[in-house]
């Protein structure tokens, strides 16, 4: 059996030198660009991280109007219907009294009575002198008559005639004076009697029997007043002073009845601002027929219809505080902030009443920094979701 011829093995050719140099050129270059890459890509992230970290990143609210609450209360003075002072206008000593606090009394009645022994003397003697006159007129009258029938007979001269009559017309001028001071007189001891000058309600005594009245510069000897009804004044601010009308309902408040109110009605107002307070005074009248009010209590007024305008308010994170006064940073469409200057109304604490300056469309900078300045750009944050209901 005859085996195969043997197979001869040639030895591989080498490489030409030109090859190798290029496989050489370009493993190099793929480890360079392998090294490079990561490096080149890392340092464009970087820049643009930088460039994205140099604009801040902002959130941002708008204005809104402010919530409608309940109608503020305000301070008010509750005073009777009428209240005076009584005085006596006779002088002498307090007799009698008889009405003391708490008293009701109508008008006309008698609330006391003054001794005054001097003033009746005083009368008498005047109603002496008025009867001595009127006798002296009537002789005067008689004498007149005559003596002109003497001159239409030409017994008596035309002079001594116009005497008798001149001395009749002051004899006349005479009686009236003295009857003047008679009348006087009566009148004055008609105040012996101090009576009430309208139905009401003795709030006062201040005089007791045996102390001398004295009627120029004395001291009140009662104090009177109706409280049926009640006059009740407030200042009213002057951001609601165009609202309250003559006519317009509102309700009182007293810490006496907790949780009630009592029906009011605008009478009245000053029509003008107090120059001081920048107020308005208002009276308002209360019906008190039962008498649960008490004239001189303090109270509240609440203006149920006053509509204040509407004003729209913002967080108080909002606001930065510089020379140039209150400012708020708004970011606009083309993301770049403004700072403008805002009037402030009323602070409630978290937020703030904003009365010029903004509008409700403005996109207001949160937590501004201190830093911002108008032409900064900014990027607006994304508004987060609002939380499920649980």
């Amino acid at each position: 059996m005859n085996s195969p011829a043997p197979v001869s093995a040639e030895p591989p050719r080498p490489l030409p030198l030109g090859r190798i140099t290029v496989i050489t050129v370009v493993l190099v270059a793929l480890a360079a660009v392998a090294g490079i890459l990561p490096r080149w890509r890392a340092r464009a992230a970087l820049v643009t991280e930088t460039r994205e970290l140099a604009i801040p990143t902002v959130i941002v609210t708008s204005p809104t109007p402010a919530k409608a609450g309940a109608p503020l209360p305000l301070s008010a003075e509750v005073r009777p219907l009428l209240e005076a002072p009584i005085y006596a206008r006779a002088s002498g000593y307090l007799k009698r009294w008889h009405v003391d606090i708490g008293g009701t009394v109508e008008s006309g009645q008698l609330l006391a009575e003054i001794d005054a022994p001097e003033l009746t003397q005083e009368l008498a003697r005047a109603r002496a002198e008025l009867a001595q006159a009127d006798a002296a007129l009537t002789l005067s009258r008689a004498t007149a008559t005559r003596w002109a029938d003497l001159l239409r007979e030409s017994s008596v001269s035309a002079h001594e005639a116009a005497e008798k009559q001149s001395d009749l017309a002051l004899k006349s001028a005479t009686v009236d004076a003295v009857r003047a001071n008679v009348h006087r007189l009566e009148e004055l001891q008609s105040f012996l009697r101090v009576t009430a000058p309208f139905a009401g309600v003795i709030t006062a005594r201040r005089t007791d029997v045996g102390e001398l009245v004295n009627a120029t510069g004395g001291r009140e000897l009662f104090r009177l007043a109706q409280s049926r009804t009640l006059r009740v004044f407030v200042r009213v601010p002057q951001s609601s002073a165009r609202s309250v009308t003559v006519g317009q309902a509102a309700e009182l408040l007293l810490p006496d009845f907790p949780g009630r109110t009592f029906p009011l009605k605008v009478v009245r107002t000053a029509g003008t601002l107090d120059p001081a307070t920048r107020t308005l005074l208002t009276e308002l009248t209360a019906d008190n027929a039962q008498g649960e009010i008490l004239a001189g209590s303090y109270a509240q007024v609440r203006f149920t219809s006053v509509k204040s305008d509407a004003v729209l308010t913002l967080p108080s994170t909002t606001l930065l505080f510089r020379a140039e006064g209150p400012q708020v940073g708004i970011v606009g469409p083309d993301g770049q902030a403004t700072l403008r200057t805002v009037t402030l109304g009323r602070d409630f604490g978290p937020t703030m009443e904003i009365l010029a300056g903004v509008a409700p469309s403005d996109r207001i900078i949160i937590n501004p920094s201190d830093s911002l300045v108008s032409g900064t750009v900014v990027r607006v944050a994304p508004a987060a979701p609002p939380a499920a209901k649980k």
